[in-house]
């Protein structure tokens, strides 16, 4: 005779409800891992593969970057004494196929050009890089007597003593202009003294443009447009002083999660002078050719010279340029440029004058694309490039699933809840609830939690643009955590009355 199976509890099916979406998802996770690696895998056999294998050409490479990082458009451009190679691809944010004249948001690319305006200024003798900042811009002030120390210099090296820490540049709503964020400044303090430390931070950047506006007598994007993009036959770029100025024939970036992207406007923020500049592929070949030397008469070499090179104690930051090297040593100057949904690279060998230019319309690495395209014309390897938020955004859709089933249960089952403790004591049910009060306590949040480390505070809006699935993930916890709290007490008072009426 035959015993019977025996019988699962109907308690059991939401934990083994829960249990094989936490394995499904985790074999996912597993799964978003392995695509990114082998995203990454043409560049790395290219370079390290059998004898026969040729090196992976400029288009590939590109190409297999928007693979990794699921970028709609780029365009990518290697500059040498022999010419110039440009590669595009893709679409833009209103279906446009990329070309070498589509413009970008280039973000803080812009810095350098900001430096340049400086650097014109002062070649003209109206002020010296080492001039205190207060002397030429008297609406310049702090709560903080060091102010009045911070030169022209510290600056544009972000080494004024000005840090995220006492001025939240991401705070809501933004500055409308770079007159506006130097008069924020009244009431702020110094982190530490100027000069002393290295700190990246936008504000520096804003105060230099203002700088530019007050000396030069006019509006920092008209400085630029008449004495450095025409000069230098940059016509088809400007400058706004909002990330997110709409602006006629630019297109909005992307916002990309797991391979689906979705054009979406930038995220509001004051961009004057620290990453407001609009170009394209060829205006910014022309912006290397002149930082390479190949363009005379706008500034003297010793000035250009003084823009590139990093002195002591600035960590590698020049003014408006970085210091770096390939892998096999040789100096190279470059800077990177990050809005929520715009990036770029700019890099060149003051040696040579090999440069190179990237520009896409969403998040990612691009500095990791413009080193593999200087790689094919110095001759170093080339290297793999993953998408470390394949596996990030990976791990929080997993835990929204898995919180989102679990709240949802229960709100589901918050009758059954209520009546299994109707005669429990009061406090003990407080506690029952405390688990998921802690869960919308730890959406809401979350911002915070994510930069616990850093000691900043990051807001909602810039989550939700920075990473969406994060900002998803809250919104779950808060939403589904709230309404499960309210069925619960609802429920739990309903028994009550019943109880008490019995």
């Amino acid at each position: 005779m035959h015993r019977p199976l025996p019988r699962r509890s109907a308690h059991s099916r939401p934990r083994r409800l829960a249990a094989a979406t936490v394995a499904g998802l985790l074999l996912a996770v597993g799964a978003a891992g392995a695509a990114g690696a082998a995203g990454a895998a043409p560049a790395a056999l290219a370079s390290n593969g059998s004898p026969e294998a040729s090196a992976p050409s400029p288009t590939q490479l590109v190409e297999d970057y928007r693979a990794v990082y699921g970028t709609p458009g780029a365009a990518a451009a290697i500059i040498t004494d022999t010419g110039v190679e440009r590669v595009t691809s893709g679409q833009d944010g209103e279906g446009r196929e990329v070309s070498a004249s589509t413009p970008f948001r280039i973000a803080s690319i812009s810095k350098s050009m900001t430096a340049t305006a400086v650097m014109l200024l002062v070649e003209r003798g109206e002020f010296g890089l080492d001039d205190p900042v207060a002397q030429l811009l008297p609406e310049f002030r702090l709560d903080d007597p060091r102010a009045g120390e911070i030169t022209v210099r510290q600056l544009l090296q972000h080494r004024s003593g000005l840090s995220i820490r006492t001025n939240d540049e991401y705070a809501l709503p933004p500055a409308g202009s770079a007159e506006e964020a130097v008069a924020r400044l009244a009431n702020r303090h110094l982190a530490w003294d100027p000069g002393s430390q290295f700190e990246y931070h936008n504000t520096n950047y804003a105060i230099a443009a203002r700088l530019v506006e007050v000396v030069a007598g006019q509006p920092f994007d008209e400085f630029l447009e008449t004495e450095l993009f025409a000069p230098l036959g940059m016509t088809d770029t400007l400058a706004t002083e909002g990330c997110s100025d709409e602006v006629p024939g630019v297109a909005d970036g992307y916002e990309v999660v797991l391979g689906f992207a979705v054009d979406v406007p930038e995220m509001p923020g004051l961009c004057a002078g620290n990453g407001g500049v609009i170009s394209t592929l060829d205006d910014l070949v022309r912006w290397m050719r002149f930082n390479t030397g190949a363009t005379i008469g706008l500034l003297g070499a010793d000035s250009l010279a003084t823009l590139h090179q990093a002195t002591a104690g600035s960590d590698g930051y020049a003014l408006g340029w970085q210091d770096r090297r390939t892998p096999s040593g040789v100096p190279l100057v470059g800077h990177g440029g990050t809005l929520a949904t715009w990036t770029g690279d700019v890099v060149f060998a003051p040696g040579d004058g090999t440069a190179v230019v990237v520009l896409t319309n969403a998040a990612g690495s691009p500095g990791e694309l413009s080193a593999n395209l200087l790689a094919t014309v110095t001759g170093d390897p080339v290297l793999p490039i993953e998408n470390p938020f394949t596996a990030l955004n990976a791990v929080l859709l997993a835990l929204t699933i898995v919180i989102g089933i679990l709240l949802i249960l229960a709100i589901v089952r918050a009758p059954r809840w209520a009546r299994r403790r109707v005669f429990a004591r009061r406090p003990l049910v407080v506690l029952r609830l405390l688990p998921i009060a802690a869960i919308v306590v730890g959406g809401a949040l979350l911002p915070m939690l994510m930069n616990a480390n850093t000691g900043l505070v990051t807001n909602w809006v810039v989550t939700l643009w920075l990473l969406p699935m994060a900002a998803i993930l809250g919104l779950v916890c808060v939403g589904f955590g709230l309404a499960a709290l309210v069925c619960r007490a609802a429920s739990y008072a309903r028994a009550r009355r019943r109880a008490a009426a019995r």
